[in-house]
């Protein structure tokens, strides 16, 4: 028994020895592989981190939506999903866009003011032979090197004349969308004046047939979550460019979003309301599937719109003054806000100065890639401004400088007076071609008028017209001009209007009164093709007469240069200072700027507006005027209804104490004056030539099976036969004048009154 007894200790306690062992065996394996999966973790942790400091960045960009269409600006707009972001997010106040399409979608992408991509004039017209710089880098395109995976779906209406201006040509992986202006939002035709007409809706560089019938808004909301669908978000970070053709004509709504507007009087704004509730709906199911699809926590989202609002179209910029097309706030000043975790301060409102094109450093910046290889910019890196509320680095904002666009023939030119401080305004006539007219004289009168007509008022060089008669009445100047120093064409208009830029430095706002210390600009223009054009048709300041004139003008050469614009937020660059003074004491006599030429640009608080801004009422939303015409004509300025005697061509603005420009101080301050106007001269030098050719009939969609697409081929050098710069529509042969007929414009007017009335069923 005892033996028995002692056996079944001994088993036993080798029974607990074993199964210690098992144990401690099962407790060190485990921890070992703890230990394992913790290094094999931490060594993917370090991709992981650089990964998430490239978010996936979300731009969605809106057509003609004016400040006063969204809920969180007005309440009977009804957009919850916009309303719930932009609350939650930053909410941008004081930001700014350009007030037509084609010029603040080229800002968004090159991050460059139109002036430095010869896209000054108007918008590129389907049948034109122009687009984006070819030479010029883009903001895909600096994200794909970064690492991005970049689609594009939406309106384009950047060009595309040759297969090299399409948006899979300009850094984007895929693109679906249209190319034109204005596109039916079912059937996707397109027209470009009457009977030129043609289908535009592309999947990358062919034609997508067979969407007829299905509403855009919808058709690129789905495409744009199938791409989210198909993209892995733990892979390479997304760059998603939603550029929606909503709101923009025709007004084209789905009746069910009608119905929650019943109650608006205007047939138009109640079509407009209802298609800005179909934008709202398009981004509350993007943002669901960046939820569903694990982007939303490492994601930027932006929202902007491209311009103002068109009243003529149902839109409202209430209270602000003017509309799309023009450089009134209504026209320039955008509705926009960013939406991200990402943001350090989060539920606030923005009234930093922010401009269309700070989107490029920005969005570059936030995904890790190098600003500084992108030459020439305008815009500024704000992600602190917009993130955490630091102060902006802009300063001023160029709106534009269209020297094509002339205001009427009596101006006001700016002269400096060494009297004071301050600019004197003088106001001097300048005729147009007089008509023909033999004054009945004796032979000494003639002679003495003849006299008399050898001396021309000093004005605008290239509006100057030499006397054809002999007998015909030229105003006498108070003083004899000086000779002009001989100067030689601008340069060469580059294949694309182009130029390789090698150094140049824009100067702070702030000078010295000594114009001998303004910093000359220098720069070398290397030319690609034979296109020319004339420094005439570029320039809006008044050429010096003498050397101790302004140094804003360029020395000329053998061939003229034309500056490399370098954002002062570079490195190697000073960034610009707080709060921007300008000083600037030009010589006595001096005629700084040809008010006439339409500009406008903001310095701080300040605003100056030259030449023709474009209508300048205030629009409320309750007396929206009826449509006057097709949307090609309200894409271009038309002569104002209400013009002024004087046909004044200066207005200065305090916008941070009148933000609906409704108090002009210029005549109360002149140096402000003085001040803005040697800034536009100054960024007149940093100009390239204007680039707008005419129409090319090969373009016609009747002469490629009925839609729009790439008309030139590769290796030819199609801008090379264009010389300067030409306006739509003018033939050699001369139209023979019609006679006037107010009983037919009458019978026009009720036409289409009545026509209006029965499409609308009032």
């Amino acid at each position: 028994m005892q033996a028995a007894a002692a056996a079944a200790a001994a088993a036993l306690a080798l029974t607990v020895l074993f199964t210690l062992d098992g144990l401690s065996a099962l407790q060190s394996k485990p921890s070992t592989q703890n230990h394992e999966d913790g290094h094999t973790q931490n060594n993917e942790t370090e991709p992981e981190q650089k990964k998430k400091k490239q978010p996936h960045i979300i731009f969605i960009l809106t057509d003609d939506q004016g400040f006063n269409d969204i809920g969180y600006h007005n309440p009977t707009i009804k957009t919850p999903t916009l309303d719930k972001l932009a609350a939650e997010g930053v909410t941008l106040e004081n930001y700014y866009v350009q007030p037509i399409c084609t010029p603040s979608r080229s800002q968004l992408l090159t991050g460059r003011y139109q002036i430095h991509t010869g896209l000054q004039h108007s918008i590129i017209r389907p049948s034109q032979p122009s687009c984006l710089p070819s030479h010029m880098d883009t903001l895909p395109e600096r994200l794909r090197e970064a690492g991005y995976t970049t689609h594009m779906v939406g309106k384009w209406h950047l060009g595309f004349y040759r297969k090299a201006c399409l948006p899979t040509r300009k850094g984007f992986d895929s693109f679906f969308g249209s190319l034109t202006g204005s596109v039916d939002y079912y059937s996707y035709g397109s027209c470009d004046g009457p009977g030129v007409c043609g289908y535009d809706l592309h999947e990358d560089e062919g034609v997508a047939w067979g969407h007829d019938g299905k509403y855009s808004t919808m058709l690129f909301t789905q495409r744009a979550r199938k791409i989210l669908e198909s993209h892995d978000p733990a892979g390479r970070p997304l760059f998603l460019l939603l550029s929606l053709q909503a709101v923009h004509t025709p007004l084209q709504p789905p009746k069910p979003y009608i119905y929650p507007y019943r109650d608006m009087a205007n047939v138009a704004r109640r079509k407009y309301a209802a298609m800005v509730s179909t934008v709202d709906e398009s981004v509350r199911n993007l943002t669901y599937a960046l939820r569903k699809y694990g982007y939303y926590k490492n994601s930027v989202i932006i929202y902007s719109t491209d311009n103002g609002a068109q009243p003529f179209t149902g839109g409202s910029n209430w209270p602000l003054r003017g509309r799309k097309g023009t450089y009134w706030e209504g026209g320039v000043r955008g509705v926009a806000f960013v939406h991200s975790p990402l943001l350090r301060r989060r539920r606030r409102v923005s009234k930093a100065l922010l401009h269309i094109t700070d989107w490029f450093p920005t969005l570059v910046g936030l995904a890790g890639g190098n600003v500084s290889q992108s030459r020439g910019l305008d815009g500024f890196d704000v992600w602190s401004t917009i993130s955490e509320g630091k102060e902006s680095p802009r300063q001023e904002i160029l709106h534009n400088i269209d020297p094509l666009h002339k205001a009427p023939a009596q101006t006001m030119k700016w002269d400096a007076d060494t009297a004071g401080d301050s600019g004197r305004l003088s106001k001097r006539r300048t005729f147009k071609k007089p008509k023909k007219k033999i004054l009945k004289k004796q032979p000494k009168q003639r002679s003495a008028l003849k006299l008399k007509s050898m001396k021309k008022p000093q004005t605008f060089p290239h509006r100057v017209q030499k006397p054809k008669s002999k007998l015909k009445v030229k105003p006498l100047p108070k003083k004899k001009p000086k000779p002009k120093p001989q100067t030689k064409d601008y340069a060469q208009h580059q294949s694309d209007h182009r130029f390789k830029y090698r150094s140049a430095r824009l100067p702070p706002a702030s000078g010295t009164s000594d114009p001998k210390s303004q910093p000359r600009v220098q720069s070398t223009l290397t030319p690609k093709s034979r296109r020319t054009t004339s420094q005439k048709q570029n320039s809006g300041s008044i050429q010096p007469n003498s050397k101790t004139q302004l140094k804003f003008h360029l020395k000329s050469k053998s061939r003229r240069t034309v500056s490399q614009h370098l954002n002062e937020s570079q490195p190697g660059t000073s960034p610009p200072t707080a709060h921007t003074t300008l000083q600037f004491n030009p010589e006595p006599s001096q005629t700084l700027w040809d008010t006439s030429v339409q500009a406008a640009i903001r310095v701080g608080d300040w605003k100056l507006l030259t030449g023709d801004p474009g209508h300048g009422d205030w629009v409320p939303p309750q007396v929206l005027p009826t449509l006057p015409g097709r949307w090609w004509n309200l894409e271009r300025t038309f002569p104002s209804f209400h013009k002024s005697s004087t046909h004044k061509n200066i207005w200065l603005f305090n916008i941070t104490g009148d933000p609906y420009e409704r108090q002009d101080v210029a005549d109360q301050r002149p140096d402000v004056v003085q001040q803005l106007l040697a800034r536009l001269a100054y960024y007149n030098q940093t100009a390239v030539p204007v680039y707008f050719p005419p129409d090319d009939p090969r373009a016609n969609p009747s002469q490629h099976g009925g839609a729009w697409v790439p008309w030139v081929d590769e290796d030819e050098e199609e801008e090379g036969k264009y010389q300067g710069v030409y306006k739509k529509g003018k033939s050699s042969k001369k139209k023979r004048k019609k006679k006037r007929c107010p009983l037919c414009k009458l019978k026009s007017f009720f036409l289409k009154l009545n026509t209006g009335m029965m499409s609308n069923r009032i």
